[in-house]
């Protein structure tokens, strides 16, 4: 497929695929692919064996009938798309990555929770293909991560740092992928290694906190959306960065909005502070 797509907001020219169509968010990324003038759904797919296989999409996504019947299978629609939206999980995300790949096939992926193997399978799609990989694709989650680098060189290990994310009961990974990019953020501001500083809740005989760790914690219930609160403790003052999102349609426009941008980047893996501009 060729990425190179020119922007006429007056016509519909990026064909974009959505992985997961009868999900929350798949419904929600057509409804925001609709109501984008640079976009068009031309596939929808969903995994083998659901109901909604040969369903209109737009009907299932309560928007109305676009006349794009959803499919179980990837392959037999790549040739119809410029950039694949893909908000599923890491298994099913691995294989598309390379189906992608093999087809010059943009993607925007939004998918938490890989492994160290996935991560090494988006390395290399993203050496064949342009891929967006964002743990959130909110404009404000994202220059929350701004400030929370700009808190942490501040602050330095001066001040204890607790990372805490809230989100609905349905979530299955933890903590999510926000709350890594946040804790990424902040050792990243005081040059470390997250990995050596991450602490996972507490429980029982802890000992004394250990300067410079981060303390990431997980809750879980009801329908909340995705909240997430970086508190910095100093000795006198505490700075909190909240962020709280109240509809997930903020993330979904998120990512039409890259799917528009990263069709016309070269091959590389980006993520969305590239797509606002706030990398450079």
């Amino acid at each position: 497929m060729n990425q190179q797509v020119t922007s006429q907001t007056d016509n519909k020219n990026i064909k974009v695929g959505v992985i997961g169509a009868g999900g929350r968010m798949g419904r929600m990324l057509i409804e925001a692919l609709q109501d984008n003038p640079q976009t068009k759904l031309s596939a929808a797919i969903e995994r083998q064996g659901s109901s909604l296989v040969g369903a209109d999409a737009g009907e299932v996504a309560a928007i109305g009938r676009i006349d794009v019947s959803i499919v179980d299978n990837l392959v037999s629609v790549i040739n119809d798309i410029d950039v694949l939206i893909d908000f599923s999980l890491p298994e099913a995300t691995e294989q598309n990555m390379q189906i992608c790949a093999e087809h010059n096939v943009a993607m925007v992926i939004g998918t938490t929770g890989f492994n160290e193997q996935q991560e090494t399978a988006l390395a290399a799609a993203s050496q064949k293909v342009a891929i967006v990989y964002a743990g959130n694709y909110s404009t404000g989650v994202n220059l929350s991560l701004k400030l929370l680098e700009m808190a942490a060189k501040a602050f330095g290990t001066e001040a204890d740092v607790e990372v805490i994310e809230a989100h609905h009961k349905h979530k299955i990974d933890a903590p999510s992928g926000t709350a890594y990019m946040m804790a990424e953020a902040v050792a990243k501001g005081r040059g470390q290694n997250l990995k050596d500083v991450a602490v996972y809740g507490r429980e029982g005989q802890t000992g004394a906190r250990k300067t410079g760790t981060i303390g990431i914690h997980a809750i879980r219930g009801g329908e909340i959306v995705g909240d997430h609160t970086v508190m910095f403790i100093a000795d006198g003052e505490v700075v909190e960065i909240t962020h709280r999102a109240r509809v997930r349609m903020t993330f979904a426009a998120g990512a039409v909005r890259a799917a528009t941008w990263i069709v016309q980047q070269p091959v590389g893996q980006y993520d969305m502070q590239d797509v606002l501009g706030l990398n450079d």
